[in-house]
Parts: structure tokens; sequence; C-alpha cells
């Protein structure tokens, strides 16, 4: 038996699996301080601990995946109250004895449409996660990309729209494109949550633009086979055509890329991508 933790910041998905991967039990709960939330955590997985053989955790972050480092398996400088600078995988492994895989939560999606989703059969693929903020995972020849720690392709810098005065919202450096694009700038700006803004509104067009402009540097940078996008704010089906229109208009015939319905899509496993990574990434290290 496997084990999942999907640790988002809005909320937890806990899952346990049988080795194929076909989900037994899953429950949610929203993410409130870690000692509350590790409770609910460790109270679900007891009921399997002599059964369950590996548990994968993809985490909201920034965290520490640098095995070498000191702080390996914290929750870092994330700005989620009363989550900073805390040991998760510590106390996971204060709890259980089993093997536990940690990684960022973007990574174990981008794991899970490659082992099972719109990845399948690719080495390259780059995965997008559009949401409350925007994070990113890259696989390249079936390993994450990272080096002193993991990517963090969310928070990159993409030209601003000269007639957009909005000052962004991300509090580290506010018009990164997580500031500009992920769900709280639409809000912000609209006044309206984006599954409740009008398809028509003018403001899809800006957002595709900005993750558009993202997109031609995740290309020109990583050359990846697909790139997928995930997150609430995707769920807009308007959306993705716009971005694919966009992104044609930036790239001008520079490089090629596969067409635009497979290059650029939503994930195949929609909201199981990441559950179903981590399920992969716990069977892993039974292999290994």
């Amino acid at each position: 038996m496997l084990g999942s933790i999907e640790a988002g910041g809005t909320k937890f998905v806990c899952a346990v699996s049988d080795s194929e991967l076909t989900i037994i039990e899953r429950i949610s709960f929203p993410t409130t301080s870690p000692v509350e939330t590790l409770a609910k955590v460790i109270d679900f997985f007891k009921k399997y601990d002599e059964k369950l053989k590996a548990i994968g955790i993809g985490s909201f972050g920034p965290i520490d995946c640098n095995p070498q480092s000191e702080k390996y398996g914290w929750v870092t400088s994330t700005p989620k109250p009363g989550w900073t600078n805390f040991d998760f995988l510590g106390e996971m492994k204060v709890a259980f004895k089993q093997p536990v895989y940690w990684t960022t939560d973007v990574n174990a999606a981008c794991y899970g449409e490659v082992y099972a989703g719109g990845g399948l059969g690719l080495s390259s693929v780059v995965y997008y996660t559009i949401g409350t903020g925007i994070g990113a995972g890259a696989i390249q020849n079936g390993k994450f990309i990272g080096g002193i720690n993991h990517t963090e392709m969310g928070h990159m810098m993409v030209p601003k729209n000269p007639n957009d005065d909005y000052s962004g919202t991300c509090p580290y450096h506010q018009d990164c494109l997580e500031g500009l694009a992920a769900g709280p700038a639409i809000e912000a700006r609209s006044g309206i949550k984006g599954q409740d803004l009008a398809p028509d509104s003018p403001y899809w067009e800006l957002e595709a633009e900005y993750l558009a402009k993202c997109l031609y540097n995740t290309t020109l940078m990583l050359s990846p086979e697909r790139i997928i996008l995930g997150g609430g704010v995707m769920e807009q089906k308007h959306l993705l055509p716009m971005v694919r229109e966009k992104f044609k208009e930036l790239l001008n015939g520079y490089v090629e890329t596969p067409e635009m319905a497979t290059y650029i899509i939503t994930p195949v496993l929609e909201n199981n991508a990441a559950t179903i990574g981590c399920l992969a990434l716990a069977k892993q290290l039974l292999v290994d």
C-alpha cells in the first residue's frame, strides 16, 4: 500500500492506493496550523500503518529539497502563516517509519502527468499550476530539474503590459508572474473571482498575455516536448486557446514547436495529477 500527501496552501489531500496506484481512500481538509493539519494527516495514515510501504509528499513552498542541506524537508520562506521554517519531513519521520519522498506539489503534479497523463512517453515536460499562486515543475529524462533547490519559475519576471498599472500581489517581488497573473491578481484587478469573471472580460486578454510570455521564456530556456497548464485559473475553458494564440505571436516562428494542440495542454489527470504523482514517487522509493 502506498500513501500520498498533496500539501497545498489552501487544502491537504491525503490518499492511499494499492501497488498499481488504484486509490483506496482519499480525504481532504483545509490547511490550518502545522500542528492541527499534521495531526489530521497522521490520524489518516495510522489506520494503514501496518500495510503502508512508502509515502510521497508534494508540498506547497518554497521548501528545501536539497538532501545536503541542514533544512532538508522544511517548508521555508512561505508567506503561509505559521508554516515558515517548519520541519514537515522531520515531523513525518517521527510519526512513520516508512520511507518518504519529499518534493514540491508542482513537481509531484508534473511527475503524475509524466507517469500516467499528458506527459506519458515523453522525456521533457514542464507543468505549471496557475491558481492562488503560480508554481512549476520540470522533468528532463525522468529527473526533476533543479540544483541547489527546486525551481521557482512561477516568480519569473515577464515584461509588463504598458497599459497595466497594477502593482502586483507577490509579497516578495510585486509584479513577477505570480504577482501579475495568479488568482488573487485577477480578483484584485476586477473585484471578481476568476471563476465568476465573464469569458468576454477584457482582463482575460491580459492574463493570456502574461501566461504566453511565461511559456515563451520556458520554451527558449528548456525546450520541453510539452507544457501542461493546471490549476484553478486554467479551468476557464476559454483561456487556453487565447494563451496558445498569444504564444505563437510572441514566438513569431523563431523556433519550431509541436502543434499547439499537443504542445500546450491542460492536465489529462485533471485535479488528480499531484496525488498520482505522489503515489508514483512513493512507489519509486521501493524500486530504488
